[in-house]
């Protein structure tokens, strides 16, 4: 390949990188066309990109952006994967993938979260963890439950009084 060649696809990919925080590397050799074209097709479902890149390409686009520290020590294939809601549901949908059998050569090699690298066990951990819309969930569920416990106790000696009165009434 020629230097200008090279250059253009460097370029490229500087492009495509730029905005992009966080990302996970993948193993996608062994997987036929039929295959990788279905895994394709369900990560555009998600909203998440797949990209196979030479790594000394890769490593010079992303020289100066935050996924740079992501190629440092890399050998062998990898492709870059980005994207959907939030890492915390791109490491869920790689490692399910990961666990089905038609995608059987497709694992997660590693990544970048926060400028942290990941390795492949902590990514699968990272699988673990709440996404944004459970944890905001978790929160509003913490925000809203001391109010319901007030409401609760200020609403039970009324009724208690309430129920008393009532009695009362029916008694006489």
């Amino acid at each position: 390949m020629s230097k200008y060649v090279k250059n253009l696809i460097t370029d490229h990919l500087r492009q495509r990188l730029r905005d992009v925080d966080d990302a996970l590397l993948v193993n996608v050799i062994g997987l036929d066309a039929n295959a990788s074209g279905r895994l394709r097709t369900e990560l555009q479902a998600k909203d998440i990109n797949l990209l196979v890149v030479k790594n000394s390409l890769a490593a010079r686009a992303t020289a100066e952006c935050p996924l740079g520290p992501m190629f440092e020590g890399l050998t062998g294939t990898a492709a870059i994967c980005w994207g959907g809601e939030d890492i915390v549901s791109l490491a869920k949908e790689v490692t399910r993938l990961a666990k089905e059998e038609q995608y059987e050569a497709f694992e997660p090699r590693g990544g970048l979260m926060d400028g942290d690298q990941l390795s492949p066990e902590m990514v699968i951990e990272v699988s673990k963890w709440p996404n944004r819309r459970e944890q905001l969930g978790i929160l509003l569920g913490q925000i809203l439950s001391p109010g319901a416990n007030l409401v609760g106790q200020l609403a039970g000696p009324g009724g208690v009084l309430a129920s008393q009165i009532e009695q009362q009434a029916d008694e006489k």
